[in-house]
């Protein structure tokens, strides 16, 4: 199992700091379509350790967070690099498009 960090309002800012683009996966064990796709995170923080940086926030328990994101609906994934945010994928997808889509950030 990869490395994934619980992003909170204490780890943001180390996250922020980080030389591999960062992709957090904004979720809710509500959410179905969160629950399909947090495998597929999973894997990929697996996959792709050596080139990008995977970190899960709980919008139920780090609100504060999902409004500084401008998160409106879940599942969002945004990915960070240099701290900023540098691309935004909604929605749930199949593991091949989220590979294809996280391609252009790497």
């Amino acid at each position: 199992m990869a490395n994934i960090t619980d992003v909170t309002t204490g780890s943001l800012p180390s996250l922020l700091t980080e030389e591999l683009p960062v992709l957090i996966d904004f979720w809710a064990p509500w959410c179905g379509p969160c629950r399909m796709l947090s495998p597929i995170v999973d894997e990929l923080a697996d996959e792709m350790a050596a080139s990008l940086k995977v970190a899960k926030c709980n919008v139920d328990e780090n609100q504060e967070i999902a409004m500084q994101y401008g998160v409106m609906s879940i599942p969002t994934l945004v990915i960070l690099k240099g701290g900023e945010e540098a691309g935004r994928i909604v929605g749930a997808m199949p593991k091949a498009k989220l590979v294809a889509e996280l391609q252009k950030y790497l």
